[in-house]
């Protein structure tokens, strides 16, 4: 597959942006439409790394080519390192390794049937979905992910909001499927790529956070070649921490927004030359 940022050089200054998702996982803009929103913004490179979905490069790097953006390949893998949830940014891999392809597969399908068998479990207790086919017009009225689920939720008044549509869920038996951290790195480093622990920082309900005793941890088990230093959740005083830390351990840095493409969630530019050592790695240099 020819990529799209093959032979790319940046200026230190480009405005890049390393983390965002489109409708392939659980963003609210389809690809083409989040590409033609960050041409028009002026990005210089971008890196779309959709949950799980290592299959979507094929279109996505046709598309990046079409609209002139150089897109990194990307994923953000949904994994656990000894019973504790970390996700994991990979970048510049090759999109055809089979064997991330696999892991990522794996995490796929096995959430698909999750989300089929929650669906079922919520008929049996009585919710009753009349208007499944409009709501899930997007999916051939099937539910594909845990989010199908909640709008059939909200929009049929069982929900006021996310959070009480993810309780409803688990009360259903919704779980959480996640790939093995380890595993998943060295699927990544056999496929030429990187790989970064993503928001570290966060301490919203549902993620972890990562203080440097932990990360010391994990590191030490699981060979990941850096951290998401720049990331939205992220204090002013955590994201100094972990400059700091990745200096003194030599890991990799990179900047993301984290966008969905919902207001307060949108693409947010960020200089190169903070990713400078982890856009080299992976084969994107940037000018003296």
């Amino acid at each position: 597959m020819f990529l799209s940022t093959t032979d790319l050089t940046l200026p230190p200054d480009a405005p890049i942006d390393l983390h965002m998702h489109t409708t392939f996982s659980d963003g609210r803009w389809p690809a083409d439409q989040l590409l033609d929103y960050l041409v028009s913004e002026g990005f210089a490179l971008v890196a779309i790394t959709d949950h799980d979905r290592v299959d979507t490069q094929n279109v996505i790097q046709p598309l990046a080519q079409e609209k002139g953006l150089p897109v990194l390949v990307g994923v953000e893998m949904t994994t656990q390192w000894n019973g504790i949830m970390g996700d994991v940014l990979c970048y510049g891999f090759d999109p055809d390794t089979p064997d991330l392809r696999a892991v990522a597969a794996s995490v796929v399908e096995r959430q698909y049937a999750n989300t089929l068998a929650v669906l079922e479990e919520l008929k049996r207790k009585g919710y009753e979905f009349p208007r499944q086919a409009e709501v899930l017009q997007e999916s051939d009225g099937e539910p594909r992910l845990p989010r199908d689920n909640i709008a059939l939720l909200r929009q049929h008044g069982y929900a006021t909001d996310w959070h009480s549509g993810v309780q409803i869920l688990q009360e259903a038996g919704f779980v959480s499927i996640k790939a093995d951290m380890g595993e998943t790195v060295e699927a990544v480093h056999r496929g030429g790529g990187v790989t970064l622990i993503a928001h570290p920082g966060r301490k919203e309900r549902g993620f972890t956070f990562y203080e440097l005793d932990l990360l010391e941890k994990v590191l030490a088990d699981v060979p990941l070649d850096g951290i998401e230093v720049i990331h939205p959740s992220h204090s002013a005083e955590i994201t100094d921490a972990y400059y700091a830390y990745a200096r003194k351990r030599h890991l990799l840095v990179s900047t993301g927004s984290d966008s969905h493409s919902i207001p307060g969630r949108m693409p947010k530019k960020h200089r190169a030359e903070l990713s400078r050592d982890l856009l080299e790695r992976v084969g994107i240099q940037i000018a003296e």
